[in-house]
C-alpha cells in the first residue's frame, strides 16, 4: 500500500524495506481521532481497512469533511513531511482525521526518512523534488488553472530576516584595492562605492543581511579579506572619513552550505524600475536573492490577460527556487517595480552546488514552503496525486461521483455503454483536461467509463474539498460556472459529451479530438521501412507547428546513461519524459525494429501509434504488429503507407486495412527521394541537419501528417448545387495559388464529385480537365434522351450517369486517395445521414448526386440500403469535417438561395403553357422553377437550419461565389462558371492574406510552447535532482589559470571580470572608480 505513494513508490527495494521497519499499527474505534489540531504533524497514515474522514476546522469552529480515505489510501501532507525533513516540524492547526468506521491504520513517522537520507543523499534530493513537483503540478494546477485562485495560494507577509549595519572608520579615501577578492567582498565594495558616489560618505549606512548566529565570524572573514588600502597622497587630499560596509550573507544560511561553494557561481545584478526578470512559462530560471529594493511576483489571471500581484520579494528573500527545484516552467512572472539589486544563481550552478552538497535543497525547499498560504497547507491533505496504468479504469459508468480528476500527463478515454450493450466513444482527454466535473457538481452517478489509454498521472480533487473551497472563496463558483458554460455550449455545437473539460485557446480549438495529442510512437511494419528517415522528415514538418522532440533508444542512452531503461531508474526516466512533454509541443518515440525494452516504453508512452509500411510491398502483418495486437494496447493506431516519388499510385489499401482491424485511420505519404536514399546513420543525420535549416513545405504530405497529428488540419468542404458546383474548380485554383494547404476534403452531391477529383489528382490542371470533360457529357441532350425510362421510380435509369462517373474514377477505392476524403448520402432505408470514408469511390459519388425523381436510389454494395442525394440531410457538411478532426473548415456553398420573384400561376400548372411561354418570343416571360431546381430547393429547405449553424460557427470559413444567376443544369457554361469561382476566390484569399486570417489558420493551437532546447546539440535540461547528485559527470575543461571571463550586470553600471581564483577586476563605467587585483 505504501508503494502507491509517489514519494515512496520509486524507492529501491532495500530502502523501502528499511522504511517499513519504522511502521507500526494503530487501531481506531468509530469516531476516534488519529490526530487533531495541536498535535505534531509528523507522520504518514495509510488505511489498511476501514475508513477515515479528513476534516478542516472553519473560522466559526465547525468541522467540514474534505476527504474520505478508504482502504489502501493515505492521509498526509507532503508539505508537513518536508517540514520534518528540513528540521521545522509544526503541529496541526486546522486539520484533523477520525475513523468513520473501525479501522486499522499503518503509521510511518517522517523521522524514519532521516536515517535513510544520511546513507543515501540522492534519496533525500529525490523526495524533496517529488514534493516540490506535486506542489507545482498538482496543487497549483488544480487551484489556479481550474478554480482561478491566485493570491489565495501564497503568503504575502514579508519573510525577511534580521538586518545589521557595521560601520568601520578609515583614515582617508583613495584608490581601493582588493587581494583575492571573492563575490562576498566584491558585494561589500560595490555597495560602498555606490554610497561614496554621492560624496557624503560619513552619513551613508548600508543594511547588512544575516542572522544573529554566526554573524561575527562571517563579518570578520569579510573584513579580513576585504582590506582597504589608501595611498598617503590620496589620503591627504581629502579630510573625508570613509565607511566600509560588509554584507553578512544570508544566502549561506539559506543554502546550509560552505561559502566557498558559492564562489564563481553567484552573479550580482542591478536593474532599473520596470525590468522584467523572468516571464510566466520560462524554462530557464535563476534563483534570485534580493539585496536591496523589491521584486514583485505577478501571475496572469485565467480568464483574462490581466496580471495580479501574488507577493513581493523583500531583501533577504529568495524567488524562483520552486521552478529550479522541479525543473518545471515558471508559474509566474518576476518584475522589478523599482530599482533593485539582487544576487542570482543559475540553474546549472545550483545543480553544481547541490552535487557537492546535496543538503542544500533542504534550506531552499523550506523557503518555498514558508511562502505557501495556510489554505494550501489545508488543501494539501485533501488533494491526491495518483498514477493509473494503461488499461486501468479511473471510474466506471454508474459509480458514485465523489471527486474530480485533472490529467497531469498521459491520456484518458471516455466510453458510454448504451441500453443495447454497445459502447460508444465520447471523448479523449490529455494533459490539462478536467474529468468528471459535471457529475461531481450535480451529484449524478458517473455517466461514462473512463480508463487510461497509457500510463497517466492524475490529480484527484475530492468533492468535500471542492465544497470547502467554494464556501471559503465564493469567486470559485463563478469560475466553475464559466467552465461548465463553455463545455455545455461546446457540446451543443459539436454534439459531444459534456462530462469532461478540454482546455482550449482559440476559436478553432473546442471539441477537436486530436488537438491534445502529446506523444506519438512510430513503429515499422518491417525492417525494410526507412524509419529513421521517416521520423526525421516528420520532425522537420512538426517543427513548423511547434517544438518537437525525437527520442530513440540511442539518444536516450546518450542523454540519461546506458542504464536509463532499467527498472530501477523508472522514476528518473518517467519524470524526464514527462518534462519533455511539458516543454515540447509533441514528442516522437521511434521504436526499435524488435520488441526491446525501449519499444515497450514507446508503446506505454504513446497517445497515438503510427504503424509505417511501404505502399508497394505486400500487406503482411509484421512481428511487432502481432505483438502489439496481443498486448491489447488502447492507444489509437494509424497506418502510414510510404510511396516513392516515381512509384505507382496508391492501391490495395483495403488489403492493408483488412489485415489490421486495430488501425483507426490511414494516410498515404508521397516521400521525397532522400527518404529512400541508402545512407549510413551518421550521414543521414548530417543530411537532415542541413534539411532542418530550411522551412518545411506546407503542401507536403509530411506537413499534412504533422497538422493531422497536432489537431491543426485544414479541411475543404464542397456543397451541392448542380452546375453551380463548377465554380468550386475555380475556387480550388485560387486556393492553391494562395498557398493554403488542404489536409482533408469532402462534400455532397456535385461537391462530392469535385472533391474526389482533387483528392485523387492533387493537381488543378488534371482536375479541371476531368471536370470539364464530365460537364460536357452532362450537357449532351442525346445521352440524356437515351437514358430515359418508364418513370415509376425515376425519369432516368441511371446507366448513362453511372458510366460518366465510373469512366473517370474507374475502380478506385476511397481508401486509395491521396487526401482523406468523405462524402454524404441520404439513407432512405434507415432514414439517416450516411458518411462514407471507404468503399467504391464512384458508387458513393453517384449516390450522393442522385436527385429524387431524376435518378433511382443506389443500392449500397455493403448492406443493400437505398442511398439518395446527400443534399437532403446535409448539403454543406462542414460539421462532419469538424467531427473528423479538422481545426478549420473552408466551406464553399453553391446551393440554391431564397427566391421571392417567382410567378403566381394559380392553383394548377400546365407544362404545355410553360413551354409556350418559353418558346414564344412575344409572350410575357414567367419564372417557374423546373424539376431539377425544385429538387435542389428541397435539399436547401431540408438542411437550412444546419447551414445557418455552420455559417455562424467559429471553426468554419464560409465562402459563396456569386453564381445565383446560373441554373442547376447549366453544365454547358462550365468555363464561365469556373472563372467566376476563380475570381471570387482570389478576392477572398487576398483579403485573408492581408488580414492575417491565413497566418492564424496555419498557427498552432498551443502557442504557449516555447523552444528552449534542441534535441541535437543541447544537453538535457534538469528533471531528476537525485540523478545529478548520484551520477559522476565527465570533468569539464577548466579555464586556464589567469584566463578571465566577463560578467555583464544587466541594467547596471558595472562590468565584472572574474578569474579562476575567485578574484575580481571591476570597472564602474559611471566614472566612480576602478577596482583591480594587485
Amino acid at each position: 500500500m505504501l508503494k502507491k505513494e509517489l514519494v515512496l513508490g520509486h524507492f529501491e527495494k532495500p530502502l523501502f524495506l528499511e522504511l517499513c521497519k519504522h511502521m507500526f499499527f494503530v487501531q481506531l474505534h468509530e469516531g476516534e481521532y488519529i490526530f487533531r489540531p495541536g498535535q505534531l504533524d509528523n507522520s504518514i497514515y495509510v488505511v489498511q481497512d476501514g475508513k477515515l474522514e479528513v476534516c478542516v476546522q472553519e473560522s466559526d469552529g465547525t468541522e467540514v469533511i474534505v476527504k474520505e480515505v478508504l482502504a489502501g489510501d493515505s492521509v498526509h501532507s507532503l508539505l508537513s513531511i518536508l517540514d520534518v525533513i528540513t528540521g521545522h516540524p509544526a503541529p496541526y492547526k486546522t486539520v484533523s482525521a477520525r475513523a468513520a468506521t473501525p479501522s486499522n491504520i499503518l503509521r510511518l513517522p517522517a523521522s524514519a526518512f532521516q536515517d535513510i537520507f544520511q546513507k543515501y543523499p540522492e534519496t533525500l534530493v529525490r523526495v524533496v523534488q517529488i514534493i516540490m513537483v506535486r506542489l507545482q503540478r498538482v496543487t497549483f494546477l488544480a487551484l489556479h488553472n481550474y478554480l482561478g485562485l491566485t493570491t489565495e495560494l501564497f503568503n504575502c507577509v514579508s519573510l525577511g530576516y534580521i538586518l545589521f549595519a557595521v560601520i568601520m572608520p578609515v583614515s582617508g579615501i583613495g584608490r581601493f584595492c582588493f587581494m583575492h577578492i571573492t563575490l562576498l567582498e566584491f558585494l561589500c565594495c560595490l555597495v560602498f562605492l555606490r554610497c561614496s558616489k554621492h560624496g557624503n560618505i560619513e552619513k551613508k549606512i548600508v543594511l547588512l543581511l544575516g542572522t544573529s548566529s554566526g554573524a561575527k565570524s562571517d563579518m570578520g572573514m569579510a573584513y579580513e579579506r576585504a582590506r582597504v588600502h589608501f595611498s598617503p597622497e590620496e589620503a591627504s587630499s581629502s579630510p573625508a572619513v570613509g565607511k566600509v560596509c560588509c554584507f553578512i550573507w544570508r544566502i549561506q544560511h539559506i543554502f546550509h552550505t560552505d561559502p566557498s561553494l558559492l564562489n564563481d557561481r553567484v552573479t550580482l545584478h542591478q536593474v532599473t524600475a520596470g525590468t522584467v526578470l523572468s516571464r510566466q512559462g520560462d524554462q530557464d530560471v535563476n534563483v534570485c536573492f534580493v539585496v536591496s529594493g523589491m521584486l514583485h511576483v505577478y501571475q496572469q489571471k485565467i480568464d483574462s490577460e490581466e496580471d495580479t500581484c501574488l507577493f513581493i520579494t523583500h531583501p533577504g528573500e529568495l524567488v524562483g527556487q520552486l521552478a529550479v527545484l522541479t525543473g518545471e516552467p515558471l508559474i509566474f512572472s518576476i518584475k522589478a517595480n523599482r530599482d533593485c539589486i539582487f544576487l542570482s544563481i543559475s540553474k546549472s550552478h545550483f545543480y553544481e552546488i547541490m552535487r557537492e552538497q546535496p543538503s542544500v535543497v533542504l534550506g531552499v525547499a523550506h523557503t518555498v514552503v514558508k511562502r505557501m498560504s495556510s489554505f494550501v497547507r489545508q488543501i494539501d491533505f485533501a488533494l491526491d496525486w495518483m498514477e493509473v496504468e494503461a488499461g486501468r479504469a479511473v471510474y466506471r459508468q454508474g459509480d458514485k461521483s465523489d471527486c474530480t480528476y485533472i490529467v497531469l500527463n498521459g491520456r484518458l478515454r471516455s466510453v458510454i455503454r448504451m441500453d443495447d450493450g454497445k459502447k460508444h466513444l465520447t471523448g479523449e482527454y490529455g494533459r490539462g483536461d478536467l474529468i468528471g466535473v459535471v457529475e461531481a457538481l450535480t451529484h449524478q452517478p458517473r455517466a461514462t467509463t473512463v480508463h487510461a489509454v497509457r500510463d497517466s498521472e492524475l490529480a484527484k480533487l475530492p468533492e468535500g474539498a471542492l465544497t470547502s473551497i467554494k464556501r471559503r472563496f465564493p469567486q470559485v463558483v463563478t469560475r466553475l460556472i464559466h467552465l461548465l458554460g463553455e463545455k455545455i455550449l461546446g457540446s451543443l455545437q459539436q454534439g459531444g459529451h459534456p462530462f469532461g473539460l478540454h482546455s482550449s485557446s482559440s476559436k478553432w480549438d473546442a471539441g477537436n479530438p486530436a488537438s491534445n495529442l502529446s506523444t506519438i510512437a512510430i513503429m515499422p511494419v518491417s525492417e525494410e521501412v526507412p524509419l529513421t528517415a521517416f521520423t526525421l522528415e516528420l520532425k522537420h514538418a512538426l517543427n513548423a507547428v511547434g517544438p518537437a522532440l525525437l527520442l530513440t533508444s540511442d539518444n536516450i542512452k546518450q542523454r540519461l546513461g546506458s542504464a536509463a531503461l532499467d527498472s530501477i531508474h523508472e522514476y528518473r526516466l518517467t519524470s524526464w519524459l514527462g518534462q519533455q512533454e511539458d516543454i515540447h509541443r509533441i514528442v516522437l518515440y521511434q521504436a526499435d525494429s524488435t520488441l526491446t525494452p525501449w519499444t515497450q516504453r514507446c508503446i506505454r508512452q504513446a497517445d497515438c501509434i503510427l504503424i509505417v509500411g511501404l505502399g508497394d510491398q505486400e500487406p503482411t502483418v509484421g512481428e511487432l504488429e502481432r505483438m502489439l495486437e496481443n498486448t491489447a494496447v488502447r492507444a489509437q493506431k494509424q497506418l502510414i503507407l510510404l510511396h516513392k516519388e516515381d512509384g505507382p499510385l496508391p492501391s490495395r489499401t483495403v488489403e492493408w486495412l483488412n489485415m489490421r482491424s486495430w488501425c483507426s485511420a490511414h494516410l498515404h505519404i508521397h516521400c521525397p527521394r532522400r527518404v529512400f536514399s541508402k545512407r549510413s546513420l551518421p550521414k543521414l543525420i548530417e543530411m537532415y541537419e542541413r534539411v532542418f535549416q530550411k522551412p518545411s513545405d506546407r503542401h507536403s504530405d509530411f506537413s499534412r501528417l504533422a497538422r493531422v497529428l497536432t489537431g491543426n488540419a485544414i479541411a475543404l468542404v464542397l456543397g451541392g448545387g448542380g452546375a453551380r458546383g463548377c465554380s468550386q474548380v475555380g475556387v480550388i485554383r485560387a486556393l492553391i495559388e494562395a498557398g493554403i494547404p488542404v489536409d482533408m476534403i469532402g462534400g455532397t452531391s456535385i461537391g462530392a464529385f469535385m472533391s474526389a477529383l482533387y483528392a485523387e489528382e492533387r493537381s488543378y490542371n488534371q482536375m479541371r480537365i476531368k471536370a470539364r470533360q464530365w460537364a460536357m457529357v452532362m450537357n449532351s441532350v442525346f445521352r440524356t434522351i437515351v437514358d430515359l425510362t418508364y418513370p415509376i421510380t425515376s425519369m432516368f435509369s441511371g446507366a448513362t450517369f453511372n458510366k460518366s462517373i465510373s469512366s473517370i474514377f474507374k475502380d478506385k477505392q476511397i481508401e486509395d486517395l491521396w487526401i482523406p476524403y468523405f462524402t454524404i448520402t441520404t439513407d432512405i432505408t434507415a432514414s439517416a445521414m450516411r458518411v462514407h470514408t471507404d468503399g467504391s469511390l464512384w458508387r458513393y459519388i453517384r449516390a450522393s448526386m442522385s436527385l429524387s425523381g431524376y435518378m433511382p436510389p443506389l443500392c449500397d454494395p455493403k448492406d443493400g440500403h437505398l442511398l439518395m442525394d446527400g443534399g437532403y440531410v446535409n448539403n454543406l457538411p462542414a460539421d462532419v469535417a469538424r467531427s473528423m478532426g479538422a481545426k478549420v473548415v473552408i466551406a464553399i456553398d453553391v446551393g440554391s438561395r431564397d427566391e421571392t420573384n417567382l410567378t403566381n400561376y394559380g392553383d394548377c400548372l400546365s407544362g404545355w403553357w410553360l413551354l409556350w411561354k418559353r418558346w414564344n418570343p412575344l409572350a410575357e416571360k414567367v419564372k417557374v422553377p423546373n424539376l431539377a431546381e425544385i429538387q435542389t430547393r428541397l435539399a436547401y429547405v431540408c438542411c437550412v437550419r444546419q447551414l445557418e449553424m455552420v455559417k455562424s460557427s467559429d471553426y468554419c470559413e464560409y465562402i459563396r461565389p456569386p453564381i445565383d444567376r446560373y441554373g442547376t443544369l447549366d453544365f454547358g457554361k462550365f468555363d464561365e462558371i469556373c472563372e467566376v469561382g476563380y475570381q471570387h476566390g482570389k478576392t477572398v484569399f487576398g483579403v485573408w492574406s492581408r488580414s492575417d486570417v491565413l497566418d492564424k489558420m496555419l498557427r498552432d493551437r498551443q502557442e504557449t510552447y516555447k523552444t528552449k532546447t534542441s534535441d541535437v546539440s543541447v544537453p538535457t535540461s534538469f528533471t531528476d535532482l537525485a540523478e545529478i547528485v548520484s551520477r559522476i559527470e565527465p570533468v569539464k575543461a577548466a579555464v586556464a589559470d589567469g584566463e578571465s571571463r566577463d560578467v555583464w550586470v544587466p541594467g547596471s553600471c558595472a562590468w565584472g571580470i572574474w578569474d579562476t581564483r575567485g578574484c575580481c577586476h571591476v570597472v564602474l563605467t559611471g566614472g566612480i572608480c576602478w577596482l583591480q587585483t594587485l
